[in-house]
């Protein structure tokens, strides 16, 4: 301890596993990290954890502002167990409009350029979009989910009557589509209207995305009274139509829009509630002066976290520690937007270090305003916020709640030594094929009353006999499990270490066997895993079957144990059915999923893009889908390829590289 630094920085704890314990920030290196070791933290949770520290490792940064920074970077990467941690959700999805800026905002000249190559890039098209932005676009957003972009196109096209067609579709129009009866395109593709207009309504649709309503309002009424002075009534009319659309899009905001301010044009609003050992950080956005929705985060170790921070851990400020609350939004904010583009204003139920503002103004490269007491019409938007926190948060307790005792339910119906219910693990398999065809096994898990989809595997069968359920059994449980048994066996010939408690560390702190391994299948499936369990020297009692019932009816399974025991039949009311039915059901879900995926890959060649870095079974059947096939995809262009959703501009190149 004497030899660090009295300078800020990140710390790191290291189990005697040399797994990471907690990755906390300091503004005094020596005198932060020497608090955990000069008094006796008891039976507690910090307590528990300074029991396991076995080393430390240091870093020092110049400013308490970048020591945030990497500390939460780290948290993404190493997901210690005493830190608040939010996992990632997919990217925030984006609305688009195609090609570079100013090649239609800068007026009807610009759009009707010599320089442009195409009709297709004379009338921009609108879109969802997910992925990484670049300049070839416009991009407006992150919107909170896919539905809020939706709408918002609708309402584009209800306005603005802006095109939403594939750029193939479009160069290959004779006769305007359905979207043009039902005025919601102005038919582009078969040139009903030119390109001036059109590139007027392009940047009218834009200066709406940016919060510029009145101004676009404005500027219709004046063209309509234009047309109406040199008696071109019919002009006049579309417009005032387009006008009323608009007003009628305004009108369907509670926002009182008057009220808003020159800085409420991008605005994120955050809330937090803690509960029953669960935390909820509900997200709301609004962009163009328009209240877009929200989503809620549910981070992981909130208990152990707020726990280590409870006490005052003293850089000798007399400041007492962070709530629960401020400890959850302030890992959120750094951890969110060191992926995601910080908005201008931001405003939070909670009041965050000053530290926590810098760092976030430095992610952003300008100034983040913070508000924790808004006033108007900010004030309502973080009253929505918070009643949609608790309101998330209640249906997340309720719906543990019910899990939990599902798991419960189970673990006594099976009579099982488990030590501890909310890590209680379950391994199901399930094997599909179509007549012994992409033959392929699934494992899912189910772990803390959840499925664990981040754990599931695939296993590619080869080498056994077409339609040979039996052995494709025996060939994935002896890849599944002949490692970990000897990781198993090894650590019991070694005897696990004490901490200094005198205690075993927790079995999570290295690879472990499942509470239970369920077979998708009856008393042969079950004899295969016995054999294989017998030959690796693992305890016969984790296996379980679920042989179908009569006439294969739901509620009517029977569990089948591979040592020895009588059948078991739950009742089909019973909790713990239930929980069977629901993680057998979600093997064969995965099961089918990946052998649809495999026997297309084998039938239409899609191998080739199997190979190819960053392209998933996702992206893979984006591609096939759209071109028809393998060679549809190696005949399109980079641009073509971009356009499919998921495939960014550089992949698209790798693509068209790979397949050339």
């Amino acid at each position: 301890m004497a030899a660090l630094p009295s300078l800020p920085g990140v710390y790191r704890y290291f189990d005697a596993q040399d797994v990471v314990l907690y990755v906390g920030k300091a503004r005094n290196l020596k005198k932060r990290v020497s608090s955990y070791f000069q008094k006796d933290h008891g039976g507690t949770r910090i307590g528990a954890m300074v029991a396991r520290i076995t080393r430390l490792e240091t870093t020092v940064v110049r400013t308490e502002a970048e020591a945030l920074l990497l500390e939460n970077n780290l948290i993404k990467a190493l997901s210690p167990r005493f830190n608040i941690l939010f996992r990632d959700d997919k990217s925030y999805p984006y609305l688009k409009i195609t090609g570079p800026a100013g090649s239609t905002t800068g007026g009807p000249a610009a759009a009707l350029s010599e320089d442009l190559p195409s009709a297709v890039q004379r009338f921009p098209r609108v879109a969802y979009y997910r992925g990484a932005v670049d300049r070839k676009h416009r991009y407006f957003g992150p919107y909170p989910g896919a539905w809020a972009v939706k709408e918002t196109i609708q309402l584009i096209q209800k306005a603005f009557r802006l095109r939403t067609c594939e750029d193939t579709v479009f160069a290959n129009r004779t006769r305007p589509c359905l979207l043009y009866q039902i005025r919601r395109c102005s038919g582009p593709c078969v040139g009903l209207v030119d390109a001036p207009s059109y590139a007027r309504d392009v940047a009218d649709a834009e200066a709406f995305l940016r919060g510029r309503s009145q101004e676009v309002l404005d500027g219709l009424q004046q063209r309509m009274m234009a047309h109406a002075e040199v008696l071109e009534f019919e002009s006049a009319a579309e417009i005032r139509n387009q006008i009323a659309a608009l007003s009628r899009v305004l009108h369907q905001q509670t926002v009182d829009r008057s009220s808003l301010g020159d800085d409420d044009h991008e605005v994120d609003v955050l809330a937090v509630k803690v509960q029953g050992g669960r935390a909820c950080v509900n997200l709301a956005m609004v962009r163009g002066g328009r209240h877009l929705g929200d989503r809620a985060h549910f981070p992981q170790h909130v208990d152990e976290a707020t726990a280590v921070n409870a006490e005052p851990l003293g850089e000798g400020e007399g400041a007492g520690p962070a709530s629960p609350e401020q400890q959850v939004l302030q890992a959120f904010l750094l951890q969110h937007y060191a992926g995601q583009p910080v908005p201008a204003l931001l405003l939070l139920s909670e009041p965050v270090e000053a530290s926590v503002t810098e760092a976030l103004s430095a992610l952003a490269g300008r100034k983040v305003q913070v508000q924790h007491q808004p006033r108007g019409q900010r004030k309502v938007w973080l009253e929505m916020a918070r009643q949609g926190c608790g309101l998330a948060l209640a249906r997340l307790l309720s719906e543990e709640g019910s899990q939990r005792e599902r798991t419960r339910a189970l673990v006594e119906a099976l009579d099982l030594d488990v030590a501890d219910l909310d890590h209680f693990r379950v391994e199901c398999f399930d094997v599909s094929h179509t007549a012994g065809e992409a033959t392929q096994a699934s494992c899912v898990v189910y772990e803390g009353h959840a499925m664990r989809s981040d754990q599931y595997r695939r296993f590619n069968v080869e080498g056994v006999t077409a339609g040979d359920d039996y052995a494709a059994m025996r060939q994935v449980l002896l890849r599944r499990y002949a490692k970990l048994a000897e990781a198993v066996a090894q650590r019991r010939q070694e005897g696990p270490p004490e901490d200094a408690t005198g205690e075993q560390p927790p079995a999570r702190s290295g690879p472990r066997l499942p509470d239970l391994v369920l077979v998708d299948g009856g008393v042969g499936q079950v004899a295969m895993a016995r054999e294989v369990f017998g030959e690796l020297g693992l305890d016969l009692s984790l296996i379980v079957g679920v042989e179908k019932g009569e006439k294969r009816k739901v509620g009517l399974e029977e569990l089948v144990f591979a040592d020895g025991r009588e059948k078991v039949t739950l009742g089909h009311d019973s909790a713990a059915l239930m929980l069977v039915a629901q993680i057998r059901d979600e093997a064969h879900r995965f099961a089918i999923t990946g052998m649809r995926a495999r026997r297309a890959s084998v039938r239409t060649g899609g191998s080739r893009l199997e190979e190819i870095a960053g392209v998933g079974p996702r992206k893979r059947a984006r591609l096939l889908q759209r071109f028809g096939g393998v060679r549809g995809v190696s005949q399109a262009s980079v641009e073509e390829l971009a356009s499919v959703e998921g495939i960014s501009h550089a992949l698209a190149e790798d693509i068209y590289r790979a397949l050339h």
